[in-house]
């Protein structure tokens, strides 16, 4: 199983997950000029992805969904009601449509999308389970909820929102109803709070955590670095990968 965010922030989220019976992209934020690019980059051919999964309709998370479905002549699966909200970006394509909370299969891959707290139509998170074992992803989320929790134990690989630093939010330039927005139960999780969940999800078995949807205006790497690597030195359980999502060059592969 091969892991790597393409991309990862407020202009554009993508990431490249491979398992033997799958290669999927999960979002799809960039041009999708620039996702071929970012893929090749890391040595895989685009020619080889079977679909595109996606979490939600805001921009960030599709703008290259159709461009890409078309070129590559895959589908795109996504929840039912976002699908539907996001039609004048993807434009013609094929479509698969799942039900937030009902697991389903695809080419090999058990799926479980289940619902987050996000101000967009029917967002979810992933649990993906595959021969090799399980990733979790969640990211523009609000809050953990204990259904977010439960779903992302157990999972050898993970993807958690770092978004924010907190008195950087607080200081910085945005108005006062988007830093409320950003704060609230359908924003986005600090990078207190993106550790806080990390710490839940904790267990022998895990191999890489990816932090990612950092915010350029409102994080800095190195803080949402020092949440996770002061949690994970405080304790003798795993010793996970850690690699930071960037907006403009890819993660890194995690090979496991």
């Amino acid at each position: 199983m091969k892991l790597s965010l393409l991309a990862s922030g407020s202009k554009g989220n993508c990431l490249f997950l491979e398992t033997d019976s799958c290669r999927l992209l999960i979002d799809a934020g960039l041009s999708g000029r620039e996702t071929l690019a970012r893929l090749s980059s890391i040595g895989v051919d685009a020619e080889t992805l079977d679909g595109i999964l996606i979490t939600h309709e805001h921009t960030d998370h599709v703008r290259g969904v159709g461009a890409l479905a078309r070129r590559l002549k895959i589908p795109v699966l996504g929840a039912s009601r976002m699908l539907q909200a996001a039609r004048h970006v993807i434009g013609r394509a094929e479509l698969i449509e799942f039900d937030p909370g009902s697991p389903f299969v695809f080419k090999g891959l058990s799926i479980d999308p289940f619902p987050i707290t996000h101000d967009a139509c029917d967002p979810v998170g992933f649990r993906i389970e595959g021969g090799e074992g399980c990733v979790g992803f969640a990211t523009d989320l609000g809050i953990a909820t204990r259904l977010t929790q439960e779903k992302l134990k157990g999972c050898r690989a993970l993807v958690l929102e770092f978004n924010h630093d907190e008195q950087m939010l607080q200081d910085g330039p945005y108005p006062w109803h988007l830093k409320q927005r950003i704060r609230s139960r359908h924003g986005h999780l600090s990078n207190a709070e993106g550790a806080c969940l990390l710490e839940e999800l904790l267990h022998s078995g895990l191999e890489g955590v990816f932090l990612s949807h950092l915010s350029e205006v409102n994080n800095d790497p190195s803080l949402a670095m020092a949440s996770a690597r002061g949690l994970l030195n405080s304790q003798n359980l795993c010793a996970p990968e850690v690699f930071l999502g960037c907006q403009h060059v890819t993660s890194g592969v995690l090979d496991i």
